[in-house]
């Protein structure tokens, strides 16, 4: 962040007690810490546990997990449940948190979880922001995501591979 978001002043790094250097505008009098995006990405398991849903958007031919932003005052945990509903239309529980992540092309936190759907029907994935959606073996899942990727990075970590 080069100026300041209030009032559009160059920002000056300055020396805070306890914090380090962090950019200051001299007009407003004020500190500006680093402003980012959230988003959530979910490693979504079949009901037993056995299969790992993987999507396909936006034309990439890609596979990757099931991911969205988290609204303005909606916690990271109702967002996972958002999310999965609004993209696959299937409902999610056993919530647990799995690793967090910059990504620097969209200046976004990266929260993952892990979590349960109800069915793998996905009679009512929504086309409008999913090309495809398949189920997948952790194996297969592994081997189909996209490389070099965040999601293959989440993937591994809770997979322990």
């Amino acid at each position: 962040m080069k100026y300041c978001y209030e009032c559009g002043t160059k920002l000056t790094p300055q020396m805070l007690k306890g914090e380090g250097m962090i950019p200051y505008c001299p007009q407003c009098g004020k500190y500006r810490f680093p402003i980012f995006s959230t988003a959530v990405s979910m490693i979504v398991r079949s009901p037993q546990h056995d299969k790992i849903l993987l999507i396909q958007q936006y034309g990439t031919g890609s596979n990757v997990l099931v991911a969205g932003y988290i609204n303005k005052g909606e916690s990271a945990e109702e967002a996972v449940v958002r999310e999965v509903k609004e993209e696959i239309g299937i409902d999610v529980s056993e919530l647990d948190f799995n690793k967090t992540a910059y990504f620097a092309r969209t200046n976004t936190l990266m929260i993952n979880f892990v979590c349960t759907a109800d069915t793998t029907d996905l009679s009512r994935v929504n086309t409008e922001e999913v090309d495809k959606a398949a189920w997948f073996t952790p194996q297969e899942a592994l081997a189909a995501i996209k490389p070099d990727s965040l999601a293959q990075r989440f993937l591994r970590i809770s997979l322990n591979a």
